[in-house]
């Protein structure tokens, strides 16, 4: 039976970053709220720099020494049909993108079905208010999840790292997780406890980001 090629002992560990953007931003915005009382509070991360952070967490927490960080995935998704969704993908794209060992999969949003009456059966397309009438559209995202499990289990094939950090709380990537378990790889989970359970538990470790936030705040003057 073949196996994922695992490095020898006497060469410092690898370690390779997928970090799932949306679901990173939205967790610690939640936490920010609710440790500040705020409500709509948007923390600023430092994403040029948390690429290396969340991998030093993970060397910390798996008690190595030496280490090779061999850079991140970015996962996000964006809205092509509203001016602030181009314009995060051309940050993501044109910005993010270029910087030192990241590389950035940004996905289009697919539009979401509108509701409908769970009698009739009838699509409500437009808010039923008076003075409103606002159409019931909104994007979804989807593929993200796949690419993030598809790239963490080709790169473990193609033996480009040992030690994987996973920065979600998403359960769909369970199953991936589990399966490079088996194969004797660690993947680490960066996440915001109790949230992201189920994942939590199914990788080799966890961390909790939000407990050193401060490290992986922007600070205001930059990009």
């Amino acid at each position: 039976m073949s196996t994922i090629p695992v490095a020898p002992r006497a060469v410092a560990p690898r370690i390779r970053v997928f970090i799932d953007y949306w679901n990173l931003q939205l967790r610690i915005n939640a936490r920010e709220e609710e440790a500040t009382g705020q409500s709509h509070v948007r923390f600023k991360v430092d994403w040029r720099g948390l690429p290396a952070w969340l991998a030093g967490k993970a060397a910390n927490v798996t008690k190595i020494g030496a280490y090779s960080f061999e850079g991140a995935i970015i996962y996000a998704s964006y809205n092509p049909n509203t001016a602030e969704g181009r314009g995060f993908n051309n940050w993501a794209s044109n910005w993010l993108n270029r910087q030192p060992g990241i590389q950035v999969k940004s996905h289009a949003r697919e539009r979401r079905n509108p509701p409908s009456c769970p009698t009739c059966h009838r699509v409500i397309g437009n808010c039923p208010h008076s003075g409103c009438g606002a159409e019931l559209s909104g994007t979804i995202e989807k593929g993200v999840d796949t690419a993030i499990a598809t790239d963490m289990i080709r790169l473990a094939w193609e033996g480009a790292y040992e030690i994987g950090v996973l920065a979600s709380s998403d359960a769909d990537l369970v199953p991936a997780v589990k399966f490079l378990d088996q194969k004797g790889l660690k993947i680490i989970q960066a996440g915001f406890p109790p949230s992201g359970v189920q994942l939590a538990t199914s990788c080799w470790a966890s961390f909790d980001v939000f407990r050193d936030k401060e490290e992986i705040r922007r600070p205001e003057s930059s990009a």
